[in-house]
């Protein structure tokens, strides 16, 4: 048992239990019940939660938690079974490729069209609900540090940009399918709330890729030299123009020349090949990779319908099997019992209050003053506050940076959950209104492949 879990390598298969071995103690037979396990959980939970019309994240979340450390980990048997400390590795491998690769879809079925048909208003509702929140972080810093009495490895400027942007995000595909789920993706009202939550994603990795140059290594003593924050971000920005305005133009002229059904024949192989790649490059370049799966995503062509059947062969695997499994062990990572007396508990409710009032303050107020009725404006300021994928991938990019430490990210994620938990019963009382009109065929974004299940 030693040999098969030791540090000098983990075996992949045992040799059987007629010859004394325990598939559980060697790699690839772990991974699957590790897997099949958390499915069964979530996919449980998530059946749980479907008369409360909650999304899937909020029960993969819920299922992660469950397993960790806040519930059936605290169990020593259960925990060094199933999650034993030497197979974290390889679960969170498996889950970090489903995350590159559910961004690289989110980049793919961004179209900013129908941003444009929106308007500057999207761009408008989308800062105004970024704004006040992420101005709120250096005023939470302190107190974050009197509520929990941690020892800090970030320095101040770090820990604000993270908190603001955990803060401040709005979570695309979450929103998709609060949206789907009370009829309103292809209304007006659901097209302006996909538009401003698109541009929402970008400022959110524009912060995002700010809060991993500023952070460095994670420590107060940098790295690198002091300038390296300055390269990152240079490098990261020569990175993003060369694949708007250089690979996106090769690869149409490249579609164009050999033809839209030969291309797409290739689509799928070279697209994720690519996207993975893109990964590489940024992670080289000091940013995470899944900013390059999801700026590589953004770069394909949407001409010849390349970019379309890329994404219905590569989300199915994604969303069905391996996003769930990054929520989950985003759960697992989770331990809720650091969260600790009045004061923590009291942190908790003042970043839930400041993630959601900022958001829906924000939204509410420019909404209302362009026009907007003030019941669809409410609607939408609650739509912005829900939170999810972007909000986790910030959290836990913060705890491997060790910018976040265990009780503050057990905080966030409280937070994250809460205000998706609450965003489709306060939609749901505020816009009880069948929609009346619907936008052109197309118009609206829709993240695809989960079929009824969406994929976040």
């Amino acid at each position: 048992m030693a040999a098969a879990n030791s540090s000098a390598g983990v075996k992949m298969a045992s040799d059987g239990l007629w010859q004394g071995e325990n598939p559980l103690d060697f790699a690839l037979p772990l991974l699957a019940v590790q897997i099949a396990v958390i499915l069964v959980i979530t996919q449980g939970l998530a059946l749980a939660l479907r008369p409360l019309r909650q999304p899937k994240v909020v029960a993969e979340i819920l299922g992660g938690i469950l397993l960790g450390p806040s519930a059936l980990g605290r169990w020593g048997a259960f925990r060094r079974t199933l999650f034993p400390a030497w197979s974290t590795a390889a679960l969170d491998t498996v889950s970090g490729l489903g995350l590159l690769l559910f961004l690289f879809l989110v980049g793919l079925e961004l179209d900013f069209r129908a941003v444009r048909r929106v308007g500057p208003r999207s761009v408008a509702i989308a800062a105004a609900g970024i704004v006040p929140p992420l101005l709120a972080a250096p005023g939470l810093v302190p107190l974050l540090n009197l509520a929990v009495p941690a020892p800090r490895h970030a320095t101040f400027l770090s820990l604000c940009v993270y908190l603001g942007a955990a803060l401040s995000v709005t979570a695309l595909p979450v929103l998709a399918c609060i949206l789907k789920e009370l009829s309103l993706l292809g209304t007006p009202f659901g097209e302006t709330a996909m538009a401003a939550a698109a541009v929402n994603d970008i400022f959110a990795w524009a912060l995002l890729a700010l809060a991993l140059a500023v952070s460095g290594g994670g420590g107060r003593d940098p790295k690198g030299p002091p300038l390296a924050p300055v390269y990152i971000l240079a490098s990261g920005a020569v990175f993003v123009a060369l694949m708007l305005c250089a690979l996106r133009p090769l690869m149409a002229r490249l579609v164009r020349r050999v033809g839209p059904d030969r291309a797409a024949g290739l689509a799928c192989s070279g697209a994720v090949a690519c996207a993975l790649l893109a990964g590489v490059v940024t992670d080289a370049i000091g940013v995470h990779p899944v900013f390059g799966a999801f700026v590589f995503g953004l770069a394909m062509p949407r001409d010849g319908g390349l970019a379309e059947r890329a994404g219905e062969k590569v989300a199915p695997l994604v969303s069905g099997l391996m996003l769930p499994l990054y929520f989950a062990t985003s759960g697992l990572h989770t331990n809720v019992d650091n969260v600790r007396g009045a004061a923590a508990w009291g942190m908790v409710a003042l970043v839930v209050a400041v993630a959601f009032l900022g958001k829906f303050g924000g939204t509410f107020a420019l909404a209302a003053g362009t026009g907007m009725p003030r019941r669809e404006a409410a609607a939408l300021g609650v739509a912005m506050s829900a939170k999810g994928l972007v909000e986790l991938i910030v959290l836990n990019i913060g705890k491997e940076r060790k910018v976040l430490d265990d009780t503050t990210f057990a905080i966030f994620v409280i937070m994250a959950l809460t205000t998706t938990v609450l965003a489709t019963p306060c939609m749901t009382a505020l816009y009880r209104r069948p929609p009346t009109t619907t936008a052109p065929e197309g118009a609206a974004i829709e993240l695809k492949g989960g079929g009824d299940n969406c994929p976040a």
